[in-house]
């Protein structure tokens, strides 16, 4: 009890000096803490952050947990801990944000595109992956002005507190696009599927569907759903021939059939969800046996559906005989699920399990989203396209 006194008090102190310390050069940590003190003070600050609502007071916060975090000593950060806070909230390194474009610009003009991505903390995979999808949007849409938009408040939150990059999240950005008097508005989401995000980001655009003259929705990566296990579609295949090719060639095989002469056996590694659209993962498997790609397995972080759990997976490439894995993400973004749940080195990660198994001769990992492959980028084009008609 007297514990959990200690922690609400320091989780008290925090939330006072927010407001103390924002507009100032000054760090909002109090003098004469103790090394855990200080740390939990700045995990304190860095929960408040890690919300999915944006408040008035979002920006002051996320101010006054990296100047906190940034007070610490080195030994003061490795003790942060808190609900969601740890040291690699600030701490871990994901490559340059400065390489990133937020597409946050006023003069929009009377055309545009808004990209919805859900968004990733991850510096060098948002530019590879994000950026990349918009970049090739832009080029093949000269006379639209293509803007973005994250679903994800916690990621968003997180970028603008350690690097200082402000994105839009979904309300931000058709509020900018109001204000710019846009009188076309396509939106084409970077969402793997027709999923619960798919259906918030329709919910934010219906909201503000009369305050322009035409509003269009592109389709996601794998277009419709589909009602079973067994309906496929050209998207699904694109998706399904292109991320195959990249991961045979980024393994330095010359073809899916050499790679599986030599045991080798590819793992695509989805989100997962409870939503009716799991079915979309299934589909890809049947996608990939359509192909011919006996070789090729699909799975999930959340294992739904059932048969895309790490455990089903496992046993399905050891029944067909393979001693080799290479795993790689089916996601758009090679993100936190990618680098941790996928190629992390904790005991629940997907390549210390099938390492565990003690199965096969090697486990190795490709830390790669779809949305740099310009054959995915392409897709997303011609989605945008068919509705621009």
């Amino acid at each position: 009890m007297k514990k959990k006194l200690s922690i609400l008090l320091v989780a008290v102190m925090a939330f006072a000096v927010i407001f103390a310390g924002c507009g100032t050069n000054q760090a909002p940590v109090e003098e004469g803490l103790s090394d855990q003190e200080a740390a939990d003070q700045v995990a304190a600050l860095i929960d408040a952050i890690y919300v999915q609502k944006r408040t008035e007071d979002t920006d002051a916060q996320c101010e006054a947990a990296k100047a906190a975090w940034d007070a610490l000593t080195d030994a003061q950060k490795e003790l942060v801990e808190g609900e969601f806070a740890d040291p690699d909230y600030f701490g871990r390194d994901t490559g340059d944000a400065s390489k990133d474009d937020p597409r946050n610009g006023d003069d929009i003009g009377e055309n545009e595109l808004l990209v919805v991505s859900f968004g990733t903390s991850f510096n060098d995979s948002r530019v590879a992956d994000i950026k990349g999808i918009e970049d090739a949007l832009q080029e093949a849409n000269p006379d639209w002005s293509v803007r973005r938009a994250f679903t994800a408040q916690i990621i968003i939150n997180h970028i603008q507190a350690r690097d200082g990059e402000r994105i839009d999240n979904m309300e931000q950005a058709l509020e900018r696009a109001v204000a710019n008097g846009v009188k076309n508005l396509v939106v084409q989401p970077t969402h793997l599927m027709h999923g619960a995000e798919y259906d918030e980001l329709m919910d934010s655009v219906e909201a503000y569907r009369d305050k322009f003259e035409t509003v269009k929705v592109a389709e996601p990566l794998l277009g419709e759903v589909g009602s079973d296990a067994t309906v496929i579609n050209a998207d699904k295949a694109a998706v399904a021939e292109a991320v195959t090719a990249e991961a045979v060639k980024d393994a330095g095989y010359d073809s899916l059939d050499a790679a599986k002469e030599d045991g080798v056996a590819f793992v695509f590694l989805g989100h997962g969800t409870s939503h009716t659209a799991k079915v979309s993962y299934s589909q890809m498997q049947t996608q990939m046996g359509q192909l011919g790609y006996d070789n090729v397995f699909v799975g999930t972080v959340e294992g739904e559906p059932e048969n895309t759990s790490c455990e089903a997976v496992i046993e399905a490439v050891v029944q067909a005989g393979y001693s080799k894995v290479i795993l790689r993400p089916l996601m758009v973004v090679a993100g936190d699920h990618a680098n941790n749940d996928m190629a992390g080195d904790d005991e629940d990660s997907w390549k210390s399990m099938f390492i565990a198994s003690g199965s096969f001769d090697s486990v190795d990992a490709q830390i790669a989203g779809l949305g740099q492959i310009e054959a995915v980028q392409k897709l997303y084009v011609e989605h945008t396209a068919a509705v621009m008609k």
